[in-house]
């Protein structure tokens, strides 16, 4: 019998998400071309940045508290944190009592929060405020997420399979570009090529006459070349993730919900030396609009609780200075609370950055509850102004170009030595050239 591409792609192959779809594959799998022949290789500066989305608009004045304020009790009779239960940080601020994991890196002196942060001409639409964030863009006219064009300022020599990697099911809009292909991580189990169930001793073998499969196509078909690349991209970052877990043991044990289990995926890589550059991770849930006083704490305390052990992980394994941990949430909440017991979408909010190379403390400034604006906090640091301290400080990135041509002033929030910039590396263009050249040079699909 016959066995045609179709049918063996139909009953041998379940790709990963960021390779299973058109037409994606073939906008991304021309950068996948440019892999070495390994994916476990680290880039020449081993810095990680891993991003904690926080979904919903977080209640920032219930996260950070102006306990020493009397208007923010004024506020809120209903959905203030009463002041003994704050977790003082200093005699006008505190936290929230679920995030007492975070006042333990508080005191280590590795805990940043930066306040007031927000935009100009705030949205209070999550997908349009989302989309401002993930492509530093008030303006909306990006198409490509900020981290996304990050990836595309690196060299040739920094490309490997894992150099972004997305926990969940879909790619994070930050991390998108046409150019970088980034592996979506639901779970090891699932990143792999998939048999048949029920008969699991045949996957290899199928995986391999796949491969030859692709292998023998002429060259000079269509797309030839971008299908058989971006199967053995998918294939050889999934080897290198299975060799990792057989090989990884956690210095902690893991908080066991979605984020600890995200955040282990993520340590995994990240100590396995797979030559991650950003990780990212989504907690939920933070649209905190009824009963906040139960949801909001629940939330919080999964975040201090995971964070820190990813951290403390981290640590165990000799890579805390290695990696930069920074959260977002595209929007905060009002200042006074509704009529059930919670917050509707509001403005500014404050942004956690922690780890090792972080000089702990409170940066930017605290919002006037004695001045608003259409019962919204004004904010005072443009969230840009944190990307760009994060992409020129830590990740040796040019900041002006990545966020649009436009400077932001950058904070310090890292140590001294780790925020000495390192010796700048031109961005490349050979991706870019790599696709022209390869689009001009393929056969166009011939009408049917």
């Amino acid at each position: 019998m016959r066995i045609t591409r179709r049918q063996m792609l139909k009953t041998s192959l379940a790709l990963v998400p960021t390779f299973s779809m058109l037409p994606a594959v073939f906008r991304r799998a021309v950068a996948a071309s440019l892999l070495e022949s390994g994916s476990n290789v680290s880039s020449a500066v081993d810095r990680t940045l891993i991003v904690v989305q926080m979904a919903g608009g977080n209640d920032g004045l219930n996260t950070v508290i102006p306990y020493a304020d009397g208007r923010y009790y004024d506020y809120r009779p209903k959905i203030a944190i009463p002041q003994e239960q704050v977790i003082p940080l200093n005699r006008e601020v505190g936290l929230n009592p679920a995030l007492a994991k975070f006042k333990a890196l508080w005191d280590e002196g590795i805990l940043a929060i930066v306040e007031g942060v927000g935009y100009p001409n705030q949205s209070y639409s999550h997908f349009e405020s989302m989309n401002i964030w993930q492509t530093a863009d008030p303006e909306k006219k990006q198409k490509e997420g900020w981290l996304g064009r990050y990836f595309d300022s690196l060299e040739s020599t920094q490309e490997t399979a894992f150099r972004g990697m997305a926990v969940g099911r879909i790619l994070p809009p930050e991390l998108s570009s046409p150019h970088a292909p980034i592996p979506i991580v639901e779970s090891v189990a699932l990143y792999q090529l998939q048999g048949d169930p029920s008969y699991q001793p045949g996957t290899q073998a199928r995986t391999e006459a796949l491969l030859k499969l692709y292998n023998s196509s002429p060259r000079e078909a269509p797309y030839a070349v971008l299908l058989e690349n971006t199967l053995e991209a998918a294939y050889k970052s999934s080897q290198a993730l299975q060799q990792a877990d057989k090989s990884y043991k956690a210095a902690v044990e893991y908080p066991d919900t979605p984020l600890g289990r995200g955040l282990r995926l993520l340590a995994e890589a990240v100590t396995s030396n797979l030559g991650v550059k950003v990780g990212h991770v989504t907690i939920g849930g933070f649209d905190t609009h009824a009963d906040q006083q139960k949801d909001q704490p629940r939330l919080l305390q999964t975040l201090s609780e995971a964070l820190y052990a990813f951290y403390q992980d981290l640590r165990g394994h000799g890579k805390d200075k290695d990696v930069l941990i920074m959260t977002w949430s595209e929007f905060g909440r009002r200042v006074k609370g509704n009529a059930s017991d919670g917050t509707d979408h509001g403005s500014a909010e404050p942004l956690f950055v922690l780890g090792t190379p972080v000089k702990g403390g409170l940066y930017g400034q605290r919002p006037d509850l004695g001045y608003l604006y259409q019962d919204n906090l004004r904010f005072t640091t443009d969230f840009r102004s944190v990307y760009a301290t994060v992409l020129s400080k830590w990740l040796n990135a040019p900041a002006v170009t990545i966020l649009g041509g436009k400077q932001f002033e950058e904070l310090p929030f890292l140590t001294p030595a780790q925020a000495r910039q390192l010796p700048q590396r031109p961005a490349h263009s050979l991706a870019l050239s790599f696709v022209n050249q390869r689009m001009k040079d393929s056969p166009k699909p011939r009408s049917p």
